[in-house]
């Protein structure tokens, strides 16, 4: 009889409940999350970027992980679609938005200072990045508590093969790993039930040996303790852990997609459920962590901040194309140092 992988204990300090200030910021967070992804879709139709992944719906998911991790010694692995988590361990949003005008590819941000990986457009393709990464901290710190990788997939990128081999090798290395899956019920225009058997990632990870928490994906809370307890017993040694945020993708797929063509509107409204930011409001209006005051204040500043970063946008200019050339190896080849050379030289002349 086998029974169900389970997370090591966690200390007291890794589980202290967060303080009212903690609250009033994850909410902040949350409200600019929501006020940039509406916008983000806006500047699409605008013009003003080539193409947007909304992630309406998803800023508890996002939020409570992302204000998890330590950006000290941790790492992120994302997708496309984690603006929020980006917004969470506060990176320079202009850098990290270049990515969806078409502007560079992975960003104008610094991947090792903010502790976040270039943006993946491959399905799955982060998740073995996260595995390399992590197993590398075993192998530096093989006597100490390590840095932490998560890696963020969605309900349908889990069926990749390459998710199957990253799972496999993290548990066998017992490399410290959070698999983040957000599954928010859609594979673009395929329902969850229809391309995950049994309706659960979370389920997979026990064929693997790996504790799993399924977490209320629209609890930002409930979102901020699971991987709180999933980096503790990453961090001590205990190998990887697989959190599945059940939650709901409120919008199209992309700002390509017609969500229309696949479910109704009334369908969209019975299936999504309470809205994340308008329920964690409501809890802390019950609770006395905040007043209206200091909603309409968070608004305020929301869209005071996304205002800011529609600006530096528009300021954003072409990329000098010989920036290439130092992004790909950490030491070029012969051969692309010549290139290089003959790129800058060429530039000068025009």
């Amino acid at each position: 009889m086998t029974t169900k992988p389970a997370l090591a204990a966690v200390d007291d300090d890794a589980a202290a409940p967060l303080t009212h200030h903690q609250l009033r910021e994850l909410y902040t967070l949350m409200a600019v999350v929501r006020h940039l992804d509406t916008s983000a879709v806006a500047w699409q139709r605008q013009g003003i970027i080539p193409g947007y992944a909304p992630e309406l719906g998803q800023e508890a998911a996002q939020v409570g992980s992302g204000y998890a991790v330590d950006r000290s010694r941790d790492f992120v692995f994302p997708t496309y679609r984690e603006m929020g988590v980006a917004r969470a361990m506060e990176l320079d949003m202009v850098g990290y938005m270049s990515t969806h005008k078409a502007t560079w590819h992975g960003g104008m941000y610094n991947p090792m200072e903010s502790r976040f990986a270039p943006i993946q457009a491959v399905v799955a393709g982060s998740v073995l990045h996260a595995v390399g990464w992590a197993h590398g901290q075993t192998l530096s710190h093989p006597d100490g508590e390590t840095g932490v990788a998560m890696t963020y997939f969605g309900d349908g990128a889990s069926s990749q093969g390459d998710v199957h081999e990253a799972m496999n090798f993290a548990a066998v290395m017992k490399a410290p790993v959070v698999f983040f899956i957000q599954n928010n019920g859609w594979a673009i225009s395929v329902p969850t039930e229809r391309q995950v058997a049994g309706g659960s990632v979370a389920a997979r990870a026990a064929g693997y040996g790996i504790p799993a928490l399924q977490v209320d994906g629209n609890d930002v809370v409930a979102v901020y303790e699971a991987t709180r307890s999933a980096f503790a017993h990453c961090r001590n040694g205990n190998g990887p852990v697989v959190i599945e945020a059940m939650t709901y993708r409120r919008g199209p797929h992309s700002t390509a997609d017609d969500p229309g063509r696949y479910r109704s509107l009334e369908e969209e409204r019975l299936d999504a459920g309470e809205d994340p930011l308008a329920r964690f409001k409501q809890r802390l209006l019950r609770d006395g962590v905040a007043d209206e005051a200091f909603f309409a204040e968070a608004q305020r500043q929301a869209e005071k901040e996304v205002e800011t970063i529609r600006a530096g946008i528009q300021d954003l200019g072409p990329r000098p194309g010989a920036e290439m050339f130092g992004l790909v190896f950490q030491e070029p080849t012969p051969a692309l140092q010549s290139q290089a050379t003959a790129w800058r030289q060429e530039s000068e002349h025009v």
